[in-house]
């Protein structure tokens, strides 16, 4: 039934740090610290002092090249590199998203990095940690069963059931719900119409979570939330429906961020969790500033590549937050490299130079995104047990060659020792002043950011609006909503809308299907492609894998 997992047995043998030995190390005052037992607990907000004038710490973001089925290790580079400056003796927080069920469960695995470089207690953290992902699903839901009680009890906001926006979730892949019939059997069940679930972390409430500044702006973020329209076309808002203190009501303690520990004893902030293929993947501002108030270095992550979480940490999280990373990390890895050079997944054992440096397109590609906000990346190549010294070094003299800072990771075996070299690399970018911009300003509207990334990020010739696209945008701009940051739905696999497209796709076209007015959270979701915000199980699920011993310790988890 279930399998052992190398990753699994290092956390399970692991004796964790009182959490509130891990809290003092990182400056958090006892009275703020809300345990959730002996090895996690939360922090309270209200009793963090924001007033200090000390300097903030310098932040490293860490993104990657376009993944692929092979595994990059972002999370695990990311824990590595933090624990590698805490052995130099910087004092170090790291500030990672919370990992969904869906992927957990489906084909991902967990996210709390593998091998010597892990946040822990790995266990807890993968499955129902401190309740966050269970408070924003109830939250999501009883704004939906609020709305169709008020079309129930009489519609006095005249909402349009045809036109309803928001959907509930569920924080598993469940491709059954993503398309349903609710209100059947009679006038006492409501009224019937057409409904669907997203996941979980595609949920508004999610990003309104991740993008808040504080209690009061959750509420009004909630309160902004467009719900669906009336018959005349007009927008139901949150506030229309007088619950906003309700839903926040729901959410007041999953808006504390949560605090756990690396293998190596660096205090990690791990809170929220939105996807970055559907969502802005991106961990909370209130983790990013905790983490940045209390350390002399803040490291985080953005998902999937620098097209996605990367773009929109850069151009979304740094807009709303008012600060920009000090060092940008890329994550390659040789297997990755042979994948997008054209090696198929079965062959990537077998050495192979010649195709992990035509993969080095795609790479360059990410390279280059990144020098256009004004920031200068650091390759972090992440090492594989089957890649050769040939091709390490190959990859690793090209980056030479063109002039970019490069080092090799071993953090999975060997934890924070593993990324001594590329920390100096890391601190060495630091010293290097940069010219942090934005790639698009929103006042020149969304047409003009949607073209900016495509045609500047993903390497496309043009934009086309297809479906319900043309439509929604004559809504945007008749209801003034189109002067907001553009968070983009695209496959994670490509630089295209076409998750086959592997390397570097010039001279494609981005069809644009639709776009969703998230008011609450501050920006338009443009669908490409046939990405799905309820996305589906595989043929054989991870959960396949999965279970407990007698003691009742998780087994297969990864």
């Amino acid at each position: 039934m279930a399998s052992e997992n190398p990753d699994l047995k290092i956390a399970q043998a692991h004796t964790l740090k009182p959490i509130t030995e891990i809290a003092e190390a990182a400056g958090i005052p006892d009275d703020a610290l809300i345990p959730y037992g002996w090895t996690k607990a939360k922090v309270d907000m209200k009793k963090i002092d924001r007033s200090s004038d000390k300097p903030k710490a310098k932040l490293v973001l860490v993104s990657a090249l376009s993944p692929t089925p092979a595994g990059e290790g972002k999370s695990t580079t990311t824990v590595g590199l933090s624990d590698a400056f805490s052995l130099k003796g910087k004092k170090t927080v790291v500030a990672l998203r919370e990992p969904s069920l869906g992927p957990v469960m489906g084909v991902k695995g967990g996210a709390t990095g593998g091998g010597y470089a892990q946040v822990v207690p790995m266990e807890d953290i993968n499955l129902h940690f401190t309740g966050d992902f269970h408070a924003i699903q109830i939250a999501n839901n009883t704004l939906a069963a609020l709305i169709d009680n008020s079309i129930h009890q009489g519609n006095p906001l005249n909402i349009d059931p045809r036109r309803i926006q928001w959907k509930r979730v569920l924080d598993v892949n469940d491709r059954e719900l993503r398309s349903i019939v609710v209100g059947l059997g009679g006038p006492a069940q409501g009224m019937p119409r057409e409904d669907g679930f997203d996941i979980v972390v595609a949920s508004e409430i999610m990003a309104i979570l991740c993008l808040a500044t504080d209690l009061a702006d959750l509420q009004k973020r909630i309160s902004r939330i467009v719900v669906g329209y009336t018959y005349d076309r007009k927008p139901v808002t949150v506030a229309d429906l007088k619950v906003e203190g309700a839903i926040t009501m729901l959410l007041k303690d999953a808006l504390n961020p949560n605090l756990v520990q690396t293998l190596g004893g660096t205090p990690a902030l791990v809170h929220g969790g939105p996807f970055a293929n559907i969502a802005h993947g991106c961990n909370s501002i209130i983790a990013t500033n905790l983490a940045r108030e209390l350390g002399e270095i803040a490291v985080t992550e953005a998902g999937f590549g620098s097209d996605l979480g990367g773009e929109k940490f850069l151009d979304i999280k740094s807009r709303f937050g008012g600060f920009s990373p000090d060092a940008v990390v890329l994550v390659a890895t040789v297997r990755a490299l042979k994948m997008h050079g054209g090696v198929k997944k079965d062959d990537l054992e077998t050495e192979n130079v010649d195709a992990a440096l035509e993969g080095t397109a795609n790479l360059r590609k990410h390279l280059e995104n990144i020098r256009k906000f004004g920031l200068e990346p650091v390759i972090a190549l992440n090492r594989f047990p089957s890649d050769t010294e040939t091709e390490l070094k190959a990859v690793l003299d090209w980056a030479k060659e063109n002039g970019y800072k490069a080092a090799l990771s071993e953090v999975w075996a060997k934890g924070g020792e593993g990324a001594l070299d590329l920390a100096d690399q890391v601190l060495a970018a630091i010293e290097e002043a940069g010219d942090f911009h934005h790639l698009y300003e929103t006042e020149d509207g969304v047409e003009n950011a949607i073209e900016t990334i495509a045609k500047e990020v993903y390497g496309a010739s043009e934009v086309q609006y297809v479906d319900g696209a043309p439509a929604a945008l004559r809504r945007l701009k008749k209801n003034g909503w189109d002067k907001l940051p553009v968070c983009m739905a695209k496959t994670q696999y490509s630089f295209s809308d076409d998750p086959t497209k592997l390397g570097a796709p010039e001279g494609h076209v981005l069809h644009v299907r639709d776009l969703i007015p998230r008011l609450g959270a501050g920006f338009v979701v443009a669908l490409t492609g046939s990405v799905m915000t309820m996305p589906g199980l595989p043929k054989e699920p991870a959960a396949l894998r999965m279970g407990v011993d007698e003691n009742g310790n998780a087994i297969g988890l990864f």
